[in-house]
């Protein structure tokens, strides 16, 4: 089964991606998979601070998630699966699309302000070429109209 694999992270942007990946699935009988990364802690030496800094992300991750997958079930008939890794975003979503065969898009959410679409998007598009999966880049002030009659 192909899945269509989206980030979760805490921006904005993140709604519109998980918005496409489900309506693509729902339509091409595919699967989403939502991957989300801790980054690496800066107090590592602090080894209590950082397990329950990681154990706090992981629960607001999976409360994240739910929404999200709830809605994808209730709405779109998708039952997403969620991944998390930790360590160096960048690095992480491309071995985790390294480690997955089913990983047929990679779907991002770009952001529309000054600072330009992200850092992941800007990273990923430069190293895009060499990727196993083609990039769906979403923009994030794309309306949910228009996001359902692209999909």
């Amino acid at each position: 089964m192909r899945k269509f694999m989206v980030v979760l992270d805490d921006s904005r942007e993140c709604l519109n991606a998980m918005r496409f990946a489900a309506l693509r699935a729902a339509h091409t009988g595919a699967g989403v998979q939502i991957l989300s990364v801790i980054p690496p802690e800066e107090y590592q030496h602090w080894m209590g601070v950082a397990d329950l800094m990681r154990a706090e992300a992981r629960e607001r991750i999976e409360a994240h998630f739910e929404v999200f997958a709830k809605w994808m079930r209730d709405k779109q008939g998708v039952n997403p699966e969620l991944v998390i890794r930790e360590g160096d975003p960048l690095v992480e979503i491309l071995a985790q699309v390294r480690d997955d065969p089913e990983i047929g898009i990679l779907v991002l959410g770009a952001g529309n302000d000054k600072s330009g679409p992200g850092p992941l998007v800007t990273a990923l598009s430069r190293s895009s070429g060499g990727l196993p999966v083609p990039i769906t880049i979403v923009p994030g002030d794309m309306s949910k109209e228009r996001l359902e009659k692209i999909t």
